[in-house]
This record gives structure tokens, C-alpha cells and sequence, in this order.
């Protein structure tokens, strides 16, 4: 079954694949900022910072 998209083909088809764009580009972006937020938690731990929520009353 194929369907006919009328003269507007060529908008729709290409509305698609800009949205699909974005939408891949938003997600590798979300990936590579998670990776270098992970690793600057890293550096920040073997620097001896802590996070606030690993203290214990004591700790205060």
C-alpha cells in the first residue's frame, strides 16, 4: 500500500528528515554531555570532593 502525499511530497518527506535530524543530533548530544559529566564526577571524586548526599549526620 502506497500512499500518495499529493504536490506538498517533497515538504513532508523533508519535514521528516529534518525533525529525524534534530531529534538524532539531541540525542547523541544528550549521551556526550552524560559521558563528560561522568567523567568530571570522576576527576571530582579522586580529588576528594564528596557529594553531599554520602554525608551522614556525623559527618555535619
Amino acid at each position: 500500500m502506497t500512499m500518495a502525499l499529493g504536490p506538498y511530497a517533497s515538504f513532508i518527506v523533508t519535514s521528516y528528515a529534518l525533525v529525524a535530524a534534530v531529534v538524532l543530533l539531541l540525542i547523541v548530544w544528550i549521551f556526550a554531555d552524560y559521558r563528560r559529566q561522568q567523567a568530571r564526577l570522576s576527576e571530582l571524586e579522586a580529588s576528594g570532593v564528596t557529594r553531599r548526599s554520602r554525608r551522614t549526620a556525623a559527618d555535619i
